[in-house]
Parts: structure tokens; C-alpha cells; sequence
């Protein structure tokens, strides 16, 4: 290469200084010619200075239009800008050359001003501008021209129609996506043209009309790479796993190797079928994958609850010596939300930082969640101070960060300020506010947003909002106004809704309508056992043993069983779980002496007494005692002390279930007599015990 280019500049050099005013024009025509067969911009702009000094004035537009296109070529817009603004006279291809320079620098604004100056335009003008506009994502503007120029009489390419199918494929526009598939029809432009079939299949299955796409796709002659990636996403995008699946088995016996977009689209069917097993057997069966694999097969485990598969994927990942981006570390940061680790999101946060991602929205929002889900809403905050640019998904994730851990009056004055900065809320957003307001009690507030959302802000409340209402008419000691709502709200009734009226009726001990949102829970999820226990704690409370021993007796007949409850804690950067009544623990020994001897404490020092109420069993008071004593949290509390009996650093614990009403006594007898903060995050929201007092003021 660099001999080519010294061979070019001593040929220029050579040209030059045997030139004269009788071989001027025809020496530099040659010259630029050479220069555009070697593709050399910056010799072209060595020429074109030299042309300049001697005051040289071509005899038309040739020579500087060859030169505009070497410039637009290799992205040069500055050099293309000023030798255009030079130039004594001008063609449409000169213009057009102009055109190409700004579509290929990605500026569309300037695209779109020198269209529109255009004295002349040509097919090429509308082209250009239709690639241009369809290649920077500009998908509206880019239909609109090549909608205008088939009105302006001018006959597509075809690049332009499959640009004008790539705009209405982004837009999901399938009415123009059908007049351009009869154009080209019209014009005999199918055939066995591969280019445009594709861009046809891909137009069909993005607009939803994926057995169309299929249609095409089986006529194609001759299926490149491309027409299967496009056809296998077709069928993943429309919620269509198995058919994903199966085309890439089809592909795989037709001899053609899958690339890392075909292998991302199938790991992602395989994980909407939830068979992790085999995504992860095909993730390890090809060596070429890039980073969208690697987020694929992370963000699959962490939406299954295998956040631990997560975290060993992600460095896993990184051993490989892959990059990860924006979309990985919100991925793996969202898994360390989820097991609530707390070391692992700060070490995420810091990595993010050392590769300038952490500005990033997607990433900022994903550690608002994370602090947020750790218990640490300052430092959630000083994330979200730091962005010199917040979306709505930024103010969502600090506004329900607040809300999740009990700062409700901080969630509806951010909420405000929200507003203030004229940014328009969305139906997460009144999740948020509305949880807020049935944890802090205030039923006036939360009937105003309610009402807010469809006469204010356009927005129909959905099935989360009205669950959200019912809990704030029910806690408030209105259950009829909470029946009355699920009753007359435009929805059929489903699990979220009846297990928010349980929740409320066995707060209140309303078992006549906590009967009737359990047997409904019974019907829409017959496996799950959450329904039958909380039923048959109510009845356990009221002391009607008989129905606690019925209620027993239905899940032994559905077969249903009862997920262990387990708590965890983060010690020395690892999570350590504990389980009810678990004695399998290497330390069992030491950590129920450390229990025991806290329970002597709670009892000598704040009088504390076992709650038995909720025990389910019909047996002496000594017994219920032993049954409760020993919870997986009280566990992770004493392992805790025991590990760390002089740091002054908040206690962590999280519980996959709703904390039971005794280990909340006890925890926050305990943050009193230990004088230390103890954060407690259950699958229900944060319990920050300070003092003796909890952030939920007892409202869970």
C-alpha cells in the first residue's frame, strides 16, 4: 500500500512539473483519475490545492465533480463542503455528489438543507437522500421521500425499494409495505432477486404478518445466509419460539453454518421455551460468538431467576476477551439487583465507569435499580444526580427505588419535580407513585393519580394500577370499596388482583372475602401454594383448626407443595443462604448458640414474645415457639453478628418470601438492643429497622 501511494505522489510530482498551458486540463484530469483509482482522497486534496495556485478553471464540471466523489467516498465532508462552495459552476451530479458526502457522514440535517436548496434534482438526488435517511435510522423522512419521489415522477431503483421496505420494516407500516410490494411487482422486479425478496420477507415479518414472510421465504430460489437470519427472527419477534427453532434446524440440515445473529435469534427462542439446557448447549457448541450472544445467554438466566449463572457467564465473557456494552453490564447489573449483592453491583458500577458506559442511560437506570434493590437509595441518588440527561426510565427507577423502600413521600415529591421538568409520566410511573401511596396510607392521594392517569395523561390504568387502588381502599379498612372496584373495573380479574385482596384480607382478618380471593387464586394458579397458606394462616389466627387441617388436606390432594422460604446474606463478597430450621450449614452450631443467646437478650432487654399465631399447627404453646424460633432470617441475623460483631455497617439480609409478622417483632427489637441498622428485603418490599422502628411503620 505504501508503496502505491509514493508511486502516486512521485507520478503527481513528475505530472506537475512537466505541465503547461496547452496539457493542463488533460493532465490534471488524469491525475484526479488516478487519485480516484487509488482511492487516495488526500493526494486528491494536494491536487486540488495545486489546481488552486494556479488559478485553473476547468472547461466544465468533470473534473471537480471526480474530485467531490473521492471526498464523499472516504467521508471527507469538510474537504467535499469547500471545493462544492468553490466550484464557478455546478450540475446535478454535483449536488448529488454533495448528497453522498453528508448521507455517509450521518448528517441528515444537513442532508435534508442541500436536498431541499436543489435547483435540479434526479433519481440518484432521491436516492441518495432515501439510503441517506433509511441508513441513519431516520426511517419517517426517508419513506416520505420515496413516497414524493414516485410523485414527482421519478422511477425507484432497486435500493430504493428496498430502502423504502427497510423504512416500513422500522415503522411496522404495513399498508405503504404493501403498495411498494406491488410496485415492484408491476415492474417484474422479483424474481430470483435474493436482495429484494429478502427485504420483502423481512418487511411481512416485521409488520406481523409472519405466515406471509414464510410464503416468500419458501419461493425464494436461492436462500443466502441473510434470508434465513431474517425468516428465523421473524418467527422470534412474532412470539413464535418453536417455529424459530425448527427453521434453524431445517437451515442446519441444508448445509449452511449459522452466524452470531442466527445463534442470538435462537438462544433467544430457546429461552422464551425456558430451556436454558439447551440454549446453553447450543451457546457452547459454536466458537463464534460475539457480544450479542453473550448478553443473550445472560439476560436468559437472569430472567429465570439463575443470577448466579449470570454473574459466572458475564466473567466467563470477559476471559474470553469480549468487550461487553451497554446492554451486558445493565444485564449483569440487573442480576445483581435481583440477589441483592450489593459488592458485586459496586464492582459492576466501577467497571462501568473504567469503560465510560456508566453514563449511559440504559446502564444509569439499571444502578438506580440496583442501589435501590440493595436498600442504598442515596447512592441511587448521587447516580441519578449524575446524569446530565434523565429519560422517563431514569425518574422511574429513582422514583420506584424511593417507593420499594418505604421513602414514600420522597417518591411523590420527586414525582413533582418530574413534572416541573415537563417530562410526562407512563404507566410505570404511577405504579410507583400509587405504591407509595398505599404504603404511606394516603387513599385521597392515591385516588387523585388514579384518576389522573386517564383524565390528565391519556393513560388507561391496567390491571398493576388497580391492584395498586385495591390495596389502598383495603388497608385503609375498605374492603367493600376494594370488592366494588374489581367488580366494576373494565378487566377480568387475575392473580394479582385476588392475591392483593388475600394480602389485604388477612391484614384485616376478613375471611369471609379472603375465601373468595383465595378459592379464585385456587383456579388461576393451582400450583401455587402461596394462596392455601395464607388462607390457612388465617384460619390458623382465628384459632378454626379444621379448616387450617382442610386447607392441608386440598394441597396434599392438588399435590401442591410449599416452596422452602430462605434468606441470604453478602459477607466477605459471597452469599451465603440460609434456610428454616437448616442445620446443614458448616457453622450450625455457632450460629444457633449466636440465635439463642439473641433471643435471651431480646427477651431480658425489650420483652420481647414469640408471635405464635400464624403457627399452623394445633399444638402446645412450647412448640410453636420451637417452629418459629429458627426462620431463615433470624438465621441470616445471627450468622451476621456472629461474622461481624464489630463493623457498624448496615445488616443485609433478603428473603425470597413476605416476612412473617413474629421475625418482623424480632427484628426490629433487635435493631434496637444491637444498635445496629438492619435492612430486610423480602419478595413484598424493604423493612429498614433502625432503632427499633421499621421504614413500613408495620404496613406490609
Amino acid at each position: 500500500m505504501r508503496g502505491k501511494i509514493h508511486h502516486l505522489r512521485h507520478s503527481i510530482a513528475s505530472s506537475l512539473n512537466s505541465i503547461t498551458r496547452h496539457n493542463e486540463e488533460a493532465t490534471y484530469t488524469r491525475l484526479v483519475l488516478d487519485c480516484v483509482r487509488a482511492n487516495d482522497a488526500h493526494e486528491a486534496k494536494r491536487l486540488q490545492s495545486h489546481i488552486e495556485s494556479t488559478s485553473f478553471e476547468p472547461s466544465g464540471t468533470f473534473l471537480f465533480n471526480r474530485l467531490l466523489h473521492i471526498y464523499a467516498k472516504s467521508g471527507l465532508v469538510s474537504y467535499a463542503r469547500d471545493l462544492f462552495d468553490k466550484m464557478p459552476v455546478r450540475d446535478v451530479i454535483s449536488w448529488n455528489a454533495l448528497l453522498a458526502a453528508y448521507a455517509r457522514a450521518g448528517s441528515v440535517d444537513k442532508l435534508k438543507e442541500v436536498f431541499d436548496a436543489m435547483p435540479v434534482r434526479d433519481s440518484v438526488s432521491y436516492n441518495t437522500v432515501v439510503s441517506g435517511f433509511s441508513g441513519n435510522g431516520f426511517y419517517i423522512e426517508a419513506l416520505e421521500v420515496f413516497l414524493r419521489m414516485q410523485r414527482d415522477g421519478f422511477e425507484p431503483t432497486v435500493y430504493s425499494y428496498v430502502n423504502g421496505l427497510t423504512a416500513c420494516s422500522k415503522l411496522s407500516d404495513l399498508r405503504h409495505g404493501r403498495e411498494i410490494h406491488a410496485h415492484i411487482l408491476v415492474r417484474n422486479l422479483v424474481g430470483g432477486n435474493a436482495f429484494v425478496l429478502n427485504a420483502l420477507t423481512d418487511m411481512y415479518a416485521k409488520c406481523g404478518e409472519v405466515d406471509t414472510a414464510r410464503w416468500l421465504f419458501d419461493r425464494m430460489v436461492k436462500r443466502t445466509l441473510v434470508s434465513w437470519n431474517l425468516m428465523i427472527s421473524g418467527y422470534l419477534s412474532n412470539g413464535q419460539p418453536e417455529k424459530c427453532i425448527d427453521l434453524f434446524n431445517k437451515m442446519r440440515d441444508s448445509g449452511l453454518e449459522p452466524d452470531e445473529f442466527t445463534l442470538s435469534d435462537v438462544l433467544g427462542a430457546y429461552i422464551d421455551i425456558r430451556d436454558l439446557g439447551k440454549a446453553r448447549n447450543i451457546f457452547r457448541m459454536f466458537k463464534a460468538k460475539d457480544k450479542v450472544c453473550w448478553t443473550t445467554m445472560i439476560k436468559g438466566y437472569n430472567q429465570n431467576g439463575m443470577e448466579e449463572e449470570a454473574l459466572a457467564m458475564f466473567r466467563e465473557m470477559l476471559l474470553e476477551g469480549v468487550k461487553p456494552d451497554s446492554f451486558t453490564i445493565s444485564s449483569v447489573v440487573a442480576s445483581c439487583a435481583n440477589m441483592a449483592s450489593l459488592h458485586q453491583g459496586q464492582v459492576l458500577h466501577a467497571k462501568s465507569a473504567a469503560t465510560g458506559v456508566d453514563t449511559n442511560l440504559l446502564v444509569s437506570s439499571s444502578l438506580v435499580n440496583m442501589y435501590s434493590k440493595c436498600g442504598v437509595t442515596k447512592d441511587a441518588w448521587n447516580v441519578f444526580l449524575s446524569l446530565s440527561v434523565k429519560n422517563i426510565v431514569s425518574w422511574n427507577s429513582m422514583i420506584g427505588g424511593y417507593a420499594q423502600n418505604g421513602e414514600d413521600l420522597k417518591a411523590l415529591s420527586l414525582f413533582e419535580e418530574m413534572l416541573r421538568e415537563n417530562l410526562k409520566p407512563d404507566n410505570v410511573t404511577f405504579v410507583s407513585l400509587l405504591s407509595a401511596c398505599n404504603h404511606a396510607g394516603l387513599v385521597e392521594k392515591g385516588e387523585s393519580y388514579f384518576n389522573s392517569m386517564s383524565g390528565t395523561y391519556g393513560l388507561k390504568p391496567n390491571l398493576d394500577h388497580y391492584a395498586c387502588m385495591i390495596g389502598i381502599f383495603g388497608h385503609s379498612g375498605n374492603v367493600k370499596k376494594a370488592i366494588d372496584l374489581i367488580n366494576d373495573m373494565p378487566y377480568s380479574p387475575n392473580s394479582l388482583i385476588w392475591s392483593t385482596l388475600l394480602s389485604v384480607c388477612a391484614k384485616k382478618g376478613d375471611i369471609e372475602h379472603g375465601e373468595t380471593a383465595a378459592k379464585n387464586l385456587f383456579e388461576l394458579e393451582p400450583s401455587n401454594a402461596g394462596p392455601y397458606i395464607v388462607l390457612s394462616n388465617m384460619y390458623a389466627k382465628a384459632g378454626r383448626w379444621e379448616d387450617v387441617a382442610s386447607v392441608r388436606s386440598l394441597m396434599k390432594a392438588k399435590n401442591v407443595k410449599k416452596s422452602a422460604a430462605y434468606s441470604w446474606v453478602e459477607i466477605d463478597e459471597k452469599l451465603i443462604k440460609f434456610v428454616s430450621g437448616d442445620r446443614t450449614h458448616p457453622g450450625t452450631e455457632s450460629i444457633y448458640k449466636e440465635l439463642e443467646k439473641l433471643i435471651e437478650r431480646l427477651q431480658e432487654e425489650a420483652n420481647f414474645t414469640p408471635n405464635t399465631n400464624f403457627v399452623l399447627h394445633n399444638v402446645v404453646e412450647e412448640e410453636k415457639v420451637e417452629s418459629i424460633c429458627y426462620h431463615s432470617e433470624k438465621l441470616a441475623l445471627a450468622f451476621w453478628l456472629m461474622k461481624k460483631p464489630n463493623s457498624m455497617i448496615p445488616i443485609r439480609i433478603t428473603k425470597n418470601i413476605r416476612v412473617c409478622p413474629d421475625c418482623h417483632a424480632f427484628m426490629k427489637c433487635a435493631s434496637k438492643v444491637v444498635g445496629r441498622q438492619i435492612t430486610l428485603r423480602d419478595s413484598h418490599r424493604f423493612h429498614h429497622f433502625v432503632g427499633g422502628v421499621c421504614s413500613c411503620k408495620d404496613y406490609w
